[in-house]
């Protein structure tokens, strides 16, 4: 078997980073939850039993970006700078979630960013659940990357 970025001979190992630049790093994931209109209307107006529904998912998201590294297999410990984690509503039935990441590290803080946006996405699920178990957690998405050697990444459209 041919050696490849996180496995040799051995098997799986961890990336050996210590000779790359430290650079500014910052990533941007988003995630949607689409339910029914009147779950997302008591949503929005504080009517959801469980309490502030987007503030939990707000610091549910940073949370979990902060743990990253001990969700995800072989995924190297980052010194956050900042996580942030922001709503809108595109239409009655969907909210939007934006999580950013930024850290001055010598790796990337795209799985940061999206395990905040799918976590933020879970904790909002979690907190309606009583009110309408059909809805949709979709598109947990990496939007844009920057720093390191790979370069800029933006998604289009």
């Amino acid at each position: 078997m041919a050696e490849g970025s996180h496995w040799d001979l051995h098997g799986l190992q961890m990336v050996d980073i210590g000779a790359k630049e430290t650079t500014l790093r910052i990533a941007r994931a988003s995630a949607r939850v689409r339910m029914e209109p009147e779950t997302l209307d008591r949503l929005r107006r504080g009517q959801v039993p469980k309490g502030d529904v987007l503030q939990a998912a707000r610091v549910a998201g940073i949370l979990a970006a902060k743990r990253t590294a001990e969700l995800i297999p072989l995924c190297h410990p980052v010194p956050l700078d900042v996580v942030r984690v922001e709503f809108c509503f595109p239409d009655s039935s969907t909210v939007a979630i934006e999580a950013e990441a930024r850290a001055t590290a010598r790796t990337g803080v795209e799985m940061e960013a999206l395990v905040a946006a799918a976590v933020a996405a879970l904790t909002i699920y979690d907190m309606c659940k009583a009110q309408d178990r059909a809805m949709v957690i979709q598109q947990v998405q990496l939007e844009e990357k920057s720093g390191g050697k790979s370069g800029h990444f933006l998604r289009i459209g």
